[in-house]
């Protein structure tokens, strides 16, 4: 049984009895109450600090017995129960889930009839406008698992009317590629069942108006795509036979869902049904040849025999298996002449409809590496000893990339020379030769290459692809993330358009491919800037196209967002998202450019399958995307285009802001403190880089810690930073422009709502008393108060230990920073959201808990240093919330069983040997610790319900 199917079939918590429940809710009812009490006195009284006062008031009730562990248990499984509800209720909202039935047929009968008045679009414009892609919703990976698989199901299931269930763990489990892939799997599967409805729709219409010329029709316009497998930018868990072998499975699976489509059909379907039969049987056949390493999480290179054995088969079963649909899609004519009816026509209709967009698939495939990868196979295999970032060299390179490109003969590749590869970039490109060779050669696969600086590394990977023969399957797609490349990422497109090789490239492919990414440019510059960089990048880029003759191409626009506002994702409505990450103006402009636009937009992890996590979420979800790609040109125009100035001066001063925080040392320490033991593991990498001893790392910048986790600490620190800084001297260089724009542009009321959001979910009060834990003066003054016996010292221990970690001043300085800009901000805009008090309440219990680790950690004994380890390293491991590499240390150093030899009998006397247990210690200090700290990451987990997103 595999971590997934534990986790579903694992024994819910106990649930408490009615008295206790009631208990239990009076207890929140209470806290709350003061909190309220607290906040409102705060308004007044500036010194006083309600999220500490809250946190205390717990820890006193921890003290007198008023609480308990198991009663702390169940009051945060309250809280995260009812956040989960609430996050159940938005995300039902998110996706416009009570528009109701019959929407797509609307939307359908509108594209064949635009006015009422009017007839019917001809019959040639209609096929056009649904034949062609508009947009691919694509399945990403990256760590965003931040619910167990089970809860998300139950999240789902109550956006969708049922009930949520008490008793579910809220508390991920970082998953296997395996449980990735099968939770991508099955939101892919309802979204193709989804866009079954909208092709069914479109093919009714079509009916209806133009007689049996309907079923000529092949409708696309939404398309499916996904990485999850095949994604190695920053992985080692992939190997090339895992990403073969779950590319082969998505084939399978898209051969079963055809037989599932068929099977109801009978004789009719009857020649084309043992066609799809013999072709799943052979890919099974493949399946179970695929050589296997016996580590999944930590690939080694499988035994050559294994390999020489896999492709043996692969290529045996080859014409079996298909590698194209063209001879199932030859045998539906012939199934459509002999259905009985118009319902089984369309049945038929629809599934041809997939599988010709989608080929041997459930979804496209996308695999990503990065550009650094491609330069180092450049250098193995060309000689290119010079960097792409030394300007002085830049020409240079491009002109023996050139050259050799002038020059390039294809080689052959087999299965021998791919488990030879070392370099990564040759042994992914190797990997998609195979799969267009032995798998499915009908749809092209995208490479897509993270961190792109420069146009070399374009015509690079076109090397590589020509040299393997593979350069008419590939679509290369560099991905502009950072600031300079969204400052000038036309500068990189256009030194590779530059290049005779590169354009005849793109007229055989017919597209050019490109990638947004908002993790990275929105930490750095700001969310809000960035999708203005974006924008601004996209529309130059088109005149690029223009200027090199390549106007009639397709240009895909890929947006690598996420549902969180730290990635981009809007928080409003799905449809504020679409059209906040391409405004209907900018689409307009493109569209007046003579541009076949195509978008694409992820879905990442376990939040974005959440879009998809029932039949009827996964309706709605494509109902609003197909909304979007077939809306109008924007008829209206927005004044934050027209007044240009304003717009450029209001994000260029958020990102100026924003850049000036991150390179604050405070920012840092605030980041590295104790952020990153928040965090549960959500995906397969670790936040933030490790030291040489194993336990964290000092963080001295931003970029130590990956982009997901950044953004996720800031959420559960309470301040989402690369949302809302900035926004206060933006608004206060101007607030008369800022509250004209507000009420006037759409576009710039669009970008606004996610630093409101961003208000909703940030608190400074909860700020502030994140950084008094950091500061030893609290402490002391707290010893100071304390009549409990004994607390005065561990109160003072712990001052002496945040003393000696040295991050008080430096964040404190920070948070003066934020408090300033907010305060700015409020002024000029009063009716800025707060964050609620549910969320205020999470936080404070959670500092409790903190608070209460800390005091446990200083009464840890004295021990001879282990393993390079001391006590005073180890306290302040724990005040890093690095618990778990503690506890294990504590494990060895202090054993809570004694000798297993003492109860033997040796034959001869033998000493006495008392002491060897420290059953007490354990007792006291080291289970209360662990028991504490998953306390500490359920209400993370309630924290990440409430705000609705991790990362």
């Amino acid at each position: 049984m595999d971590r997934t199917q534990q986790a579903l079939a694992a024994e819910p918590r106990p649930l408490a009895t009615p008295r206790d429940a009631d208990r239990i809710g009076e207890t929140i009812s209470e806290l709350l109450l003061r909190l309220r009490e607290a906040r409102e006195a705060a308004a007044t009284d500036p010194f006083g600090d309600p999220v500490l006062l809250i946190a205390l008031a717990i820890s006193r009730r921890l003290d007198d017995g008023r609480l308990d562990a198991a009663a702390i248990g169940e009051l945060i499984a309250r809280l995260a129960d009812t956040a989960a509800v609430d996050r159940a209720r938005r995300l039902a909202a998110y996706v416009g889930l009570d528009r109701g039935a019959g929407t797509l047929d609307a939307l359908a009968a509108r594209l064949v009839r635009p006015d009422p008045e009017d007839s019917p679009v001809p019959f040639a414009a209609y096929r056009e406008v649904v034949e062609r892609p508009r947009f691919a919703a694509v399945f990403t990976a990256h760590p965003t698992f931040s619910l167990p698989p089970g809860t998300g199901a139950a999240v789902a299931a109550a956006a969708s009317d049922a009930d949520f269930p008490a008793g579910l763990s809220h508390r991920p489990a970082a998953p296997t590629l395996t449980e990735e892939f099968v939770q991508a799997v099955a939101a892919i599967q309802r979204g193709r069942d989804a866009l079954d409805g909208l092709n069914g729709a479109l093919l009714r219409a079509a009916r209806g108006i133009w007689g049996d010329r309907w079923q000529a029709l092949l409708p696309a316009p939404i398309l499916l795509s996904s990485w999850v497998g095949y994604d190695t930018d920053g992985r080692t868990d992939i190997g090339w036979w895992d990403t073969i072998g779950l590319r082969l499975t998505m084939k399978r699976l898209q051969l079963q869902r055809l037989a599932a489509q068929l099977a109801p059909l009978g004789d009719c379907a009857a020649p084309l049904a043992a066609r799809t039969a013999q072709a799943e049987a052979a890919v099974a056949r493949q399946l179970e040849a695929l050589p296997q390493t016996p580590v999944p999480e930590a690939p080694q290179t499988p035994v050559p025999e294994a390999v020489q054995h896999f492709a043996a088969v692969l290529i045996g079963d080859r014409e079996a298996a298909l590698v194209d649909p063209a001879p199932l899609l030859a045998l539906f004519p012939a199934a459509l002449a002999a259905a009985p009816d118009d319902a089984a026509r369309l049945t038929l209709a629809t599934a041809r409809a997939g599988l010709a967009a989608h080929g041997l698939a459930l979804a496209h495939t996308h695999t990503r590496l990065n550009a650094s990868q491609i330069h180092n196979a450049l250098r193995q295999r060309l000689g290119l000893t010079a960097s792409p970032d030394d300007m002085a060299s830049r020409r240079g390179l491009l002109a023996q990339v050139n050259a050799a490109l002038a020059e390039v003969t294809a080689q052959p590749v087999d299965f021998g020379a791919l488990l030879a590869e070392q370099a990564s970039a040759v042994r992914l490109m190797m990997t998609v030769a195979q799969i267009t060779k032995h798998i499915d050669a009908s749809q092209p696969v995208r490479f897509l290459i993270a961190e792109t600086e420069s146009g070399y590394t374009l015509l690079g990977a076109l090397w590589l692809a020509k040299r393997l023969g593979i350069a008419r399957h590939v679509e290369i797609s560099p991905l502009f993330e950072t600031a300079e490349a969204l400052e000038r990422g036309d500068k990189v497109v256009e030194e590779a358009l530059r290049s005779p090789f590169f354009r005849d490239y793109l007229r055989a492919q017919g597209r050019l491919c490109l990638q947004f990414g908002y993790s990275d440019s929105g930490r750095y510059v700001g969310q809000l800037p960035a999708s203005y960089l974006a924008e601004r990048l996209k529309l130059r880029l088109a005149d690029q196209l223009r200027r090199h003759g390549l106007s009639e191409i397709e240009l895909v626009l890929f947006d690598t967002h996420g549902e969180s506002i730290g990635r981009g994702g809007h928080p409003d409505s799905l449809a504020d998202r679409l059209d906040y990450l391409s405004p209907p103006q900018a689409r307009a402009a493109l569209g007046r450019a003579g541009l076949k636009l195509r978008e694409e937009s992820s879905f990442q992890g376990g939040d974005g399958y959440l879009l998809f996590g029932t039949p009827a979420l996964a309706a709605a979800t494509i109902a609003r995307i197909a909304e979007h790609a077939f809306a109008p040109p924007a008829a209206e125009p927005d004044p934050i285009y027209a007044e240009s100035d304003y717009g450029a001066d209001f994000f260029a001063t958020i990102r100026r802001e924003m850049q000036i925080l991150v390179e604050d040392p405070g920012y840092a320490a605030l980041l590295g403190a104790f952020g990153p033991g928040l965090l549960d593991r959500t995906g397969s990498r670790p936040a933030a880089r490790q030291s040489d001893m194993g336990g964290p790392a000092r963080i001295t910048h931003p970029s130590q810690l990956r982009a997901i986790p950044n953004n996720a600490i800031l959420h559960q620190m309470g301040w989402l930073a690369n949302t809302l800084h900035g926004l206060g001297a933006a608004v206060a260089a101007n607030p008369d422009g800022f509250a004209d724009m507000l009420a006037r542009s759409p576009r710039f009321a669009r970008a606004v709502a996610m630093a409101a959001r961003a208000a909703a979910c940030s608190d400074l009060g909860v700020l502030r008393a994140g950084v008094d834990t950091l500061d030893p003066g609290p402490w002391l003054d707290r010893a100071g108060a304390t009549r409990r016996p004994g607390r005065r010292e561990e109160l003072m221990h712990v001052a002496a230990a945040l003393e000696r970690l040295g991050l008080s001043s430096d964040v404190r300085r920070m948070f003066r920073h934020l408090q300033s800009d907010h305060l700015a901000l409020r002024a000029a805009w009063p009716e800025l959201p707060r964050m609620p008090d549910r969320l205020v309440l999470l936080h404070a219990l959670r500092l409790a808990l903190i608070h209460r680790i800390w005091l446990l950690a200083v009464q840890i004994p004295e021990f001879s240093p282990r393993h390079g380890a001391t006590r005073e390293a180890l306290i302040r491991g724990i005040l890093q919330l690095d618990v778990d590499r503690a506890l294990s240390l504590l494990a060895e150093v202090f054993p809570a069983r004694p000798d297993p030899a003492s109860s033997l009998d040796f034959h001869e006397p033998a000493p006495g040997r008392g002491g060897a247990s420290y059953a007490a210690e354990h007792a006291a200090i080291f289970a209360p610790l662990a028991g504490l700290f998953a306390q500490v990451r359920e209400c993370s987990a309630a924290i990440a319900h409430e705000v609705g997103t991790f990362g």
